[in-house]
């Protein structure tokens, strides 16, 4: 068993426990859909710096993660976010996973960790940031993981939300559910504006920085 996963029934409990409800009261207001995204740098797990600025040109996909978030498990369980991952990829789309969560609380990584779960779980993204200040999922006003992001080769924000339909941590209700990440890019990609351009992000609570009082 990797050290990474959980018995199944923290796993279940876990389902029960973290809240769907947005949380963060330490997040900004999250940025428009159809305004300039936020411009971030950012050194991912293997060490290399990333500038939204320079991706500019190209669409960019940012899916915020947390490996022990029941709602995250179930599109990698599934191999969903990672089939996703390479239909992008496939496309000329760089795809950017942030683990965005607070150093120290669940869901925080140190890139040889990262580096660890995209090889166990075939993973697929252009880069794993690590981020443990939240400063991407701040400037982008992410409740929960994951939260998705399309980004058009302008630097357009053009969607922000969930990766699905279906706010569950179950594996079936993939299939059942509208895929709004794989249709909001194909919509990008083929030059329409994107026709749910904003939906519910679902998931597990992002964990930002405690601050004093």
């Amino acid at each position: 068993m990797s050290k990474f996963s959980v018995p199944r029934r923290s796993l279940m409990l876990g389902g029960a426990a973290l809240a769907l409800a947005p949380a963060a009261a330490f997040a900004t207001s999250s940025p428009d859909v159809g305004k300039p995204a936020p411009l971030f740098t950012a050194v991912d797990s293997n060490g290399k710096s990333w500038s939204l600025a320079d991706l500019k040109g190209k669409v960019v996909v940012i899916e915020t993660t947390n490996h022990d978030c029941p709602y995250v498990r179930k599109h990698y369980n599934a191999t969903n976010m990672q089939d996703q991952q390479r239909e992008a990829a496939a496309k000329g789309v760089v795809w950017l996973t942030t683990a965005s969560n607070a150093a120290g609380e669940q869901g925080a990584v140190t890139p040889a960790q990262a580096n660890e779960l995209t090889k166990n779980r075939d993973a697929a993204p252009a880069a794993v940031l690590i981020d443990p200040q939240s400063k991407i999922a701040r400037a982008y006003g992410a409740t929960v993981t994951p939260h998705m992001y399309i980004i058009d080769a302008k630097g357009t924000l053009v969607y922000k939300g969930g990766i699905d339909s279906i706010p569950s941590s179950n594996v079936a209700d993939i299939p059942k559910a509208k895929q709004y990440v794989r249709v909001a890019l194909d919509e990008v990609l083929a030059g329409k504006q994107v026709a749910e351009a904003s939906t519910q992000a679902y998931g597990c609570t992002m964990k930002y920085p405690r601050t004093s009082t």
